[in-house]
């Protein structure tokens, strides 16, 4: 004769099962990202930091060196696609303040 799970085991199979799946279900609602949602966001962060470069007329070694934590392939995607914008829309960049300031002195001049 074959062994059949008694009643009360398969409902606390059950209750488990669906207790399980519910709170999997809620880390969405939690706030917790996966990795892939992770990741996806670094990519877009760094590609909005490469384009903020660009239209503000720094180098992309400078953009690397201001912004180590961003992912380098990703800002460097990010610049090169303003670039690609800027020439084809004819855009004047934007120097942000400091970059005129520090373009303005000559080499060796204090202020």
């Amino acid at each position: 004769m074959a062994c059949k799970p008694e009643p009360t085991m398969r409902r606390t199979a059950l209750l488990l099962l669906t207790t399980a799946s519910a709170l999997l279900a809620g880390c969405d609602a939690l706030g917790i990202e996966s990795a892939t949602a992770v990741n996806a966001r670094k990519e877009a962060e760094g590609r909005a930091i490469g384009s903020a470069c660009r239209h503000a007329v720094r180098s992309i070694e400078s953009c690397f060196q201001s912004n180590p934590r961003a992912g380098k392939a990703a800002v460097f995607a990010g610049w090169r696609e303003m670039d690609q914008y800027m020439r084809d829309n004819n855009v004047v960049g934007m120097p942000s303040d400091g970059a005129t300031e520090a373009s303005d002195k000559a080499p060796g001049e204090k202020s």
